[in-house]
């Protein structure tokens, strides 16, 4: 199982960007899928989860209403879009899915640079 994220970087308060998570070497239709972020010196945090099929989310309160999580199948990618951004979204952030089975294991992309600032 690889996840790979991209998308990140620097942007203005206000602005938005669209996270990318390409996946491999699992099954990606059969299973949910999530974003978690981790801003320095706290715990990483649960940020936005989809169904397998995609229909559908949920979102954690700091961020309803201004990110979107989707996905597409096909290309086995998961997306976070995040508007109106705010210099409390910093952080690193991770794509992450739990493969079920006899043993359930997570997997966990390796991270992109969030930075919100002026």
């Amino acid at each position: 199982v690889t996840l790979v994220e991209s998308g990140g970087g620097l942007v203005q308060p206000g602005g938005s960007l669209r996270l990318s998570c390409a996946a491999s070497g699992f099954t990606f239709s059969r299973y949910a899928m999530s974003w978690y972020r981790q801003a320095p010196g706290k715990e990483r945090e649960l940020v936005a989860v989809i169904s397998d099929a995609g229909g559908r989310t949920y979102y954690a309160d700091s961020v309803k209403g201004r990110f979107t999580i989707s996905r597409d199948n096909p290309k086995k990618t998961v997306y976070l879009q995040m508007n109106s951004l705010k210099p409390e979204d910093t952080a690193v952030y991770y794509c992450k899915t739990r493969i079920t089975g006899l043993l359930p294991q997570d997997y966990w992309g390796q991270g992109t640079q969030v930075t919100v600032s002026s």
